[in-house]
Formats: structure tokens, sequence, C-alpha cells
């Protein structure tokens, strides 16, 4: 097992959903093979404009053979998949983040083209860090042979080990509602709304489209910013999105004319201006399925 770095770019021709799969030619096999049961970061690379850098977190579960001729499918780990709130440039004020591409001369080696490579334990850490730890000084550290998610509050120490950071429930809401209500601008997607309190707090809270419990995972792709009745009546399927964002209000509502009344002018949910961070319709395609009421 080993850390891994995984290239993705939204437009990318391969057929990946980083949450879910990242499609790989039969090239890297041996590497992707190497990240198997362990954890890789995905990074979009510099000449992809407004590039994120690295983006995320998630662990490799296992790979299957894909349809396509010389292709395979690392299979995520349901649950593991996490984006940064603070995703890490390549080159950052303190130098480059991923220092094992560089050569003996210091100079940015052909490793970093590759699509799939290998990542020391120091780099790794480095980045999940950086992408992390900002906003939330204090976070959990539990041991490798823990099979769930802490909830106690420790101090976040990177050991240049096998040690494996698993990131608690508590973290990953703080970074998940940071991530979405920042795309969303801190308004309701429903209700168009931008209401912020005394403190600076927003009104708007961070929904999952396809809940944790039924193993949605902590992206930008599968979270909407929801007021708090939009967001209740989206978790109890009175509303739901199509693809293309149209809200769709359930027969079984007691009041519609109502709900309509609070459903922004334009009949569909807001987005966030970057493609990568809207929806994605095999979240809205869940939620239509096993939680809208018809």
């Amino acid at each position: 097992m080993g850390f891994g770095v995984f290239i993705h770019r939204s437009d990318s021709i391969y057929d990946d959903s980083p949450a879910e799969r990242y499609q790989f030619p039969k090239q890297y096999l041996g590497r992707v093979e190497e990240c198997v049961g362990d954890w890789i970061l995905y990074y979009e690379p510099r000449k992809v404009p407004n590039t994120r850098g690295y983006f995320a977190t998630a662990k490799v579960q296992e790979i299957v053979p894909d349809p396509a001729p010389g292709m395979h499918i690392a299979l995520i780990e349901p649950g593991s998949y996490l984006d940064f709130p603070d995703p890490v440039p390549f080159m950052g004020i303190d130098g480059i983040a991923e220092r094992g591409v560089l050569n003996e001369a210091g100079q940015i080696s052909g490793r970093a083209q590759s699509a799939v490579r290998p990542i020391s334990p120091r780099d790794f850490n480095r980045i999940i860090e950086l992408g992390l730890a900002r906003g939330d000084p204090l976070l959990p550290r539990v041991d490798v042979s823990s099979l769930g998610f802490s909830q106690e509050q420790e101090p976040f120490i990177f050991e240049q080990t096998r040690d494996r950071a698993i990131i608690s429930r508590a973290v990953r809401d703080r970074s998940f509602r940071r991530l979405v209500l920042r795309a969303y601008e801190q308004r309701c997607a429903i209700t168009g709304l931008k209401l912020i309190n005394g403190g600076g707090r927003a009104e708007a809270a961070a929904a999952h489209i396809r809940p944790v419990e039924a193993k949605g995972p902590d992206s930008i792709s599968n979270g909407i910013a929801l007021s708090g009745t939009a967001h209740w009546m989206f978790d109890r399927g009175l509303i739901s999105l199509a693809d293309d964002l149209t809200i769709i209000v359930s027969r079984q509502i007691n009041d519609p004319a109502g709900v309509r009344g609070i459903i922004n002018s334009t009949g569909r949910a807001l987005a966030p201006q970057r493609l990568a961070e809207r929806p994605h319709p095999s979240f809205l395609e869940w939620h239509r399925q096993h939680c809208f009421k018809q």
C-alpha cells in the first residue's frame, strides 16, 4: 500500500466521478494497485484555467476491469472522499507542495506530468494539512486500527510514518459547510435568499443531496445550500431537482401554492459558477428515486 496522486480535470475524456470511481489506462495499473487500501490526493493540472491544484482526498477500495479496451476503474471507498475547503496550489508561498517531483537539481521533473504517481508520506501529510487545517486548528487523530470516525478533538499532529489521519465526522461537516456555502455565496439555491445574522453566520445550511447515511460523499457536487424550510422539504422529498436544476414540487404537498411562492423566480435552483461545483446528475437522480415523493 502507498499514498498516490491521481490527476483529474472536470473536462476529462475519462469516465471519472472522483467520489466514486477513477478510470485509467492499463499503463498505470501497477501504480494504482499500490494505492489499493490507501489514500490518494486528487490534483487538477496547472494548465487548467483557475486550477484548484490538490483539491480532495479519498481512499482506493479496489480495482475492477472496465468494459472499454485497455482501461480499468479504481473504485473509491464509500464515505472516504473529502473535498478540501482550501485547495492546495502546486506552487505556494513555501514552494512546491509535492516536493517529490523535484529532481536532484531541484528542478521539476517529468514525474509531475504523470497522471498517476506515488507520493511520499511527508508530502501527502503536508498537503492534507494545508487543505484541511486552516480553518480548524484542532483536528482529531485516531490510530490506523480504528474502524470508525473519532469524535474526540485532539491536536492534529502529522507523523512521517504509516499512521493514518482519519478525519472525524465533525471535521468533515465543518469542511463541507465551508465549501458549499462559499460555492453558493451563502445563498439558498431554492429561495435565492441570502440571510446573514449579526455575527456574520449565514442562515443557509450545507445539505447533502445523497445523505451520508446512504453513502453520499462529502463532495461539493453532492452538496447544495438550502435555507431551513427548503432544507426540511428537500430532506423529506417534498421538493427535488431535475438534471437541469428545475425545481420539482411533490404532488403530495399540502400547500403547493405556498411552496411555489418561496421558490425563486427562475423556477430553477441557483448554481455555482464553476461547473465542477454544481450538483452532479447522479446524485440528483438518487434523490429523485429514493427520496422524492411523486
